[in-house]
């Protein structure tokens, strides 16, 4: 039985993150992956979401373009070449990875990993196999939550992991889940003409985000005529001769029939255990319960990603991947969730990182919020996106930056500039002192700053 200083079960942003970081310590290290290798992310959720996105972003701007002086001609839609550059950009990122094992002398193995208790995995595949090892890094991920909802199984919903399979545009699509995978994929839709519908139980969408955020972002999709139901809840899924339809109950209590030709299933992701399902783990509910060494019950066992809970972002699991693989190859290292970004890459796009207003006043803070909008932007104006607003929320005592929501064109690239300031313990007033670039989106994050000191010029 051949045996490993680390064996990482997944090989997702992070199972082959750790898998590297393992070896450029000095581990021997072997990779278990079921599927393609990139995990979720890159072969059935942030990758290809971003490349049919980068496409609805280009269609609304060629459809904003006949008001600047910009005339083409009718607009056509080619599903398979969508879905063939998809492909491309995966398959390139896939080509990627295998590179980086290889260059890391990595052994990857093809199969279903399943942890023992005596840190022995066994792989299956054609054929049963067994290796041995010293440190062991689950970071199997997670699956689509199915609500057991009268007749799901006679409509056939596509999930998020399976929806990038659809064949053809739909005339028409329920999306059953408001949350960030729901309005993407709304925003996608509706961009290709195709009639949007999303049912959401919340009382508002992305429910996790800001609450200014959550509204500017509905307004905007019902001017692209997307219907959105808050408050209202999937009683059951009727197939019938016409149709699919989704019977839902609305806020007042009235039954309301929505037919619609595709029906996506958007309501979360719950962890995929199937590694562990023999091992007696110490959970934290669904999840598997870890440390800030993303060590779990079980000496010389972690655990990363999606399967433990929390923030369920690639980036995150990464940075937890990492953490993990340091202290498996004998270092010292802990996660820090301090500074998190979260990006809903939605038309505008929303970009936030620490805290909302309600929880930094919940942690006793006392706080005070600007925002500045887009609006009042030149570079916004002159490229015709003045929806969306910068906000800093801030301790009045020391300035101190508790969270930053961002709503606007290209807003995830710029949040990075909040997180490095929240990281390194900046203030407001150094925030509002640094020079921006003039004409940038990103100087509006200034301009919000200035305007929290009392010192705005333009507002």
């Amino acid at each position: 039985m051949k045996e490993y200083d680390v064996v990482v079960i997944g090989g997702g942003p992070g199972g082959y993150v750790a898998a590297i970081r393992a070896s450029k310590l000095g581990c021997s290290v072997a990779l278990v992956e079921a599927d393609y290798l990139g995990g979720t992310c890159l072969n059935r959720g942030c990758i290809p979401s971003k490349t049919l996105l980068r496409h609805a972003e280009l269609i609304e701007q060629i459809r904003k373009a006949s008001s600047w002086g910009i005339e083409t001609g009718v607009l056509h839609f080619s599903w398979e070449k969508m879905i063939s550059r998809k492909n491309q950009v995966i398959k390139r990122l896939r080509t990627g990875i295998t590179s980086l094992l290889k260059a890391g002398k990595i052994d990857v193995y093809e199969g279903i990993g399943i942890l023992n208790q005596d840190r022995t995995v066994t792989i299956s595949n054609e054929e049963l196999t067994k290796i041995k090892a010293k440190n062991v890094v689950l970071a199997t991920g997670s699956v689509p939550v199915i609500p057991s909802i009268q007749g799901i199984e006679e409509v056939a919903p596509f999930t998020s992991d399976t929806i990038f399979g659809i064949e053809q545009i739909p005339k028409s699509i329920a999306i059953v889940g408001g949350g960030v995978i729901g309005v993407e994929f709304a925003c996608i839709f509706s961009s290709l003409n195709v009639d949007v519908t999303i049912v959401e139980m919340a009382d508002r969408l992305v429910p996790t985000e800001d609450p200014q955020a959550s509204a500017l972002l509905e307004k905007l999709l019902k001017k692209e005529k997307v219907r959105i139901l808050t408050n209202s809840r999937v009683e059951a899924f009727q197939s019938t001769s016409e149709g699919k339809t989704v019977v839902v109950q609305m806020p007042n209590g009235h039954i309301e029939n929505i037919s619609s030709e595709q029906i996506l299933i958007a309501i979360g992701r719950k962890p995929n255990i199937s590694a562990i399902a023999d091992l007696d783990l110490q959970m934290n509910g669904p999840f598997v319960w870890v440390n800030q060494r993303m060590e779990t019950s079980l000496q010389n066992v972690y655990a990363v990603g999606d399967l433990i809970g929390g923030w369920q972002l690639a980036h995150v699991a990464s940075a937890e991947g990492l953490v993990a693989a340091s202290n498996a190859a004998g270092q010292v290292e802990e996660i820090n969730y301090k500074v998190v970004p979260r990006c809903v890459y939605t038309i505008p796009e929303i970009a936030s990182v620490g805290l909302s207003e309600h929880e930094a006043q919940k942690q006793g803070y006392s706080v005070k919020v600007e925002s500045y909008p887009l609006m009042a932007l030149g570079k916004a104006l002159a490229m015709d996106e003045r929806e969306g607003f910068i906000k800093i929320i801030a301790d009045q005592k020391y300035g101190e930056i508790l969270g930053v929501v961002m709503v606007g064109s290209h807003v995830t690239e710029m949040i990075s500039e909040a997180s490095a300031f929240m990281y390194l313990e900046g203030t407001v007033e150094e925030l509002g002192k640094m020079i921006h670039p003039h004409p940038t989106i990103s100087e509006g994050l200034y301009e919000a700053a200035a305007a929290w000191l009392g010192q705005g010029i333009h507002k």
